[in-house]
């Protein structure tokens, strides 16, 4: 696989918090979902890894919200309780993932890494046209970043063992959503590596 010289990582929310209260109030298996973070976050550090080493802009995204809630909106309204507060260090991007000098960084208080933050006019300064996303949740706000850049024209590629959902059954059906917007949209981990 060729990773063109106008692609950009975008890692979503590759957090050390877990998100243990939003599983657990779906009926979903805590234990096998934090295995499927570890995986997540493993697999996005090998991506990674393959984007740094081609000099390609890496841009990383953290979720935030304010301690008194103000900015949760109607996040709160649907299956996850009060989480990635300011100063938890949980919040904080991940270890094995945690931005290098040269990378891009955000915070965003909404689900898509379009709505609210100038990731646009960075992509358009960067030349960017193609997005690899990585990250979680696959259904929450991978799919929603990938819905957004479709309809800002981007071609994207979601690394699909290289994210996590809420649930395996809202993974698979994310991925499916994504593949609708564009036919080439999933690739693995083998096909980002094959690139080196």
């Amino acid at each position: 696989m060729e990773i063109a010289k106008n692609s950009a990582l975008i890692l979503v929310d590759v957090q050390g918090g877990d998100m243990t209260g939003a599983w657990g109030s779906q009926g979903f298996d805590v234990s096998e979902a934090q295995e499927m973070d570890r995986m997540m976050v493993e697999n996005a550090k090998r991506v990674l890894d393959v984007f740094r080493a081609k000099k390609l802009p890496v841009i990383q995204f953290k979720e935030v919200h304010r301690k008194n809630f103000v900015d949760f909106g109607r996040e709160l309204d649907g299956a996850e309780g009060p989480h990635l507060l300011e100063d938890d260090p949980h919040t904080d991007y991940a270890h094995l993932t945690y931005p290098i000098e040269g990378e891009y960084t955000f915070i965003k208080r909404r689900y898509s890494c379009f709505f609210g933050t100038d990731l646009e006019i960075l992509l358009k300064g960067l030349k960017v046209d193609t997005l690899y996303l990585v990250g979680g949740f696959t259904d929450v706000c991978v799919h929603y970043t990938a819905a957004d850049a479709h309809q800002h024209d981007y071609h994207i590629k979601v690394v699909k063992d290289a994210v996590a959902g809420s649930s395996v059954k809202a993974h698979e059906a994310a991925l499916d959503a994504i593949k609708y917007l564009q036919r080439d949209a999933l690739v693995t981990v083998a096909d980002i590596e094959s690139a080196l």
